[in-house]
């Protein structure tokens, strides 16, 4: 009996940490929203590659600008014809994905001209995609659990502001996930000051398009100095490796997946803030099923 009393509460203590662990395990975030070619949200989900999905974009808000979200070919949000999108949330967040709006982007017209104009961006936000009520949601009824700082243009003003507002909603029952997508040159000249507020989540910090702080063929010194500085100096939860899932979905950055499993992640894996990878794109990674690859060495 006391044998079996031992075993059993040895068997729970392996559960609970396996549970512990589990809930911090790294794992893979992906873009999705901007090639109306890859595949449904709700069938990103069921891939079971991924942990976090970013919806990419909402690229026109601040300013006093009517915010407008864009999908792509995915859905046209002109005719309301994206809060369909509802169902295929919840079905991700069923299956234990975070489903994050993707704010900013390569190509937008974005920018903060005051704390004022921040904590509007912020209402409308929470209203329109979190927890409040709005009779316009582009997206339905779902409640997405946060909000991608994709910041790579307008100005550096006021990210820390609109960080601060949508964090507090936080409080109102379900949290507010804050995550980045900064450059990898360290500071990030659009969101660093934002992020030196500890406010956010997860910073997938982009190592592409940057060759000073990139891998290339073989040399490794760049890309882990980088990633020494951005686990040192960023006060987040968890910090990612933001890679192209592709070739041709960067100008430069992109890591075969026999480099990156055998050189890059045993790297930078032993770190307590590494997150794990950040892909971009959905559309991408369905041409080389890069996610798939690398999934068991995340």
């Amino acid at each position: 009996m006391a044998k079996n009393l031992a075993i059993s509460v040895a068997f729970l203590i392996s559960v609970s940490l396996a549970v512990q662990f589990g809930a911090d395990a790294a794992g893979i975030a992906i873009y999705w929203g901007q090639n109306g070619n890859e595949g449904t949200l709700e069938e990103t989900c069921a891939t079971g590659n991924f942990e976090f999905v970013n919806l990419a974009f909402l690229p026109t808000f601040g300013n006093g600008q009517t915010p407008m979200i864009n999908l792509a070919g995915h859905c046209d949000p002109y005719t309301n014809g994206c809060t369909g999108l509802s169902s295929d949330i919840k079905s991700c967040q069923a299956k234990g994905v975070k489903v994050i709006l993707s704010i900013g982007g390569g190509a937008g017209s974005y920018y903060l001209t005051s704390k004022e104009d921040a904590r509007q961006v912020a209402t409308y936000l929470w209203n329109n995609f979190l927890g409040g009520s709005s009779s316009s949601r582009p997206l339905g009824d779902a409640v997405l659990d946060g909000i991608d700082f994709d910041i790579e243009g307008g100005t550096n003003l006021h990210w820390d502001d609109l960080a601060r507002y949508l964090s507090a909603y936080s409080k109102q029952g379900k949290k507010v996930y804050l995550t980045a997508a900064p450059q990898c040159p360290f500071p990030d000249a659009w969101v660093g000051g934002a992020l030196k507020t500890g406010l956010f989540d997860n910073v997938w910090v982009q190592f592409y398009n940057n060759p000073p702080c990139q891998y290339s063929s073989g040399d490794l010194s760049n890309l882990e100095n980088a990633w020494k500085q951005w686990i040192s100096d960023i006060p987040a939860t968890k910090i990612f490796l933001g890679l192209p899932a592709a070739p041709a979905a960067a100008g430069s950055g992109f890591i075969p997946v026999a480099d990156l499993t055998s050189k890059v992640l045993p790297a930078i894996k032993g770190s307590p803030k590494y997150g794990g990878v950040m892909l971009w794109s959905k559309y991408y990674d369905d041409q080389t099923k890069y996610s798939s690859s690398i999934k068991s060495s995340v």
